[in-house]
């Protein structure tokens, strides 16, 4: 049985090295490439504020995590859930940094997760295939037509629900149909770094009433084992 994560985190801020902490997880079961209902959706509260321009991305705030668990209160579901898979990440390293440096604080047996699986980084496959172009979660969506309109502000399980669409038709011979830069090279890319940097996301608007009703709608749906890709 080839048993796949899809996974993805929002965070207080960039920099896993200088306090900044995991705020939310969404992760999505996938086995022999056909997705599970099983979900692992937590959002974390994590004793510290959050930066700005963090929550113009993600939308989440202090107010909203107050009564939510700590991360110790989780981690042993969450690791549970993930010990043995194999984990498919945007920008692995980063999450991967953030995950080790939670784990670490709880249970250092826990840490790195990479000790318990194996990581396939999907920027790195796509930057492998498309050399030179935008290949951030929203690019990738509009070259392989995987239906985002949802995506009005980041969050774990809808970013994780979309770059399984992605996953599959980058590494599933389909990729032909919607671009024409293909390289030769569909291996897995593993993760061999644990650097937690990244560049500065694009600042989001803050969604309006109807629109934060339509993202948690989006989000049950998710919940349900619903999500669809545009034709």
């Amino acid at each position: 049985m080839d048993r796949q994560i899809i996974l993805d985190t929002e965070t207080t801020g960039l920099n896993a090295e200088q306090g900044d902490r995991l705020i939310e997880i969404g992760c999505i079961e996938m086995i022999n490439r056909r997705m599970t209902r099983n979900r692992f959706h937590q959002y974390v509260n994590p004793d510290r504020g959050i930066d700005a321009e963090a929550v113009k991305v993600h939308g989440i705030t202090a107010e909203f995590l107050k009564d939510k668990p700590v991360f110790s209160q989780i981690a042993e579901s969450l690791f549970e859930f993930l010990n043995g898979a194999e984990l498919i990440i945007h920008n692995a390293a980063f999450d991967i940094g953030f995950l080790n440096a939670e784990f670490s604080r709880v249970n250092k047996k826990f840490s790195p997760i990479t000790k318990y699986c194996t990581v396939i980084d999907t920027l790195a496959i796509a930057r492998q295939k498309h050399p030179g172009q935008p290949n951030n979660l929203d690019a990738l969506c509009r070259r392989y037509s995987v239906n985002n309109k949802h995506r009005d502000l980041h969050g774990a399980l809808i970013d994780a629900a979309l770059l399984s669409e992605v996953y599959l038709l980058m590494t599933g011979g389909q990729a032909q149909l919607f671009a024409q830069e293909e390289n030769d090279s569909d291996a897995p890319v593993l993760v061999t770094s644990e650097k937690t940097h990244r560049k500065k996301p694009l600042p989001v608007i803050l969604a309006n009433k109807n629109e934060c009703d339509a993202h948690q709608a989006f989000l049950a749906s998710l919940e349900a084992g619903h999500y669809t890709r545009r034709e």
